[in-house]
């Protein structure tokens, strides 16, 4: 018998919330390496938490890197959790 399903909706409790975050942040980038072993791909994770801190996974830094700074200029967190790019 497996779990209930998890209503999709903002965790009001701040320990909660932080508890979940970290536990799921941790298995994003437990999946994001599993896809990586297991399809031999080329995988680049960022995840900003609420307070604008950076989580970042790569299976190869420097191709993360180039691919990015080819493709964008500049990266911007907004509050609002989205990310919007700028061309020069």
């Amino acid at each position: 018998m497996g779990r209930g399903r998890v209503q999709l909706k903002r965790i009001e409790n701040k320990i909660n919330r932080q508890v979940t975050f970290s536990k799921r942040r941790t298995g994003l980038l437990k999946k994001a390496n599993e896809i990586s072993v297991l399809c031999d791909a080329e995988v680049a994770l960022i995840v900003f938490s609420h307070k604008g801190k950076l989580f970042e996974y790569s299976t190869d830094d420097w191709y993360v890197l180039n691919s990015l700074s080819s493709s964008l200029l500049y990266i911007i967190f907004i509050p609002c959790h989205t990310v919007s790019t700028y061309p020069d």
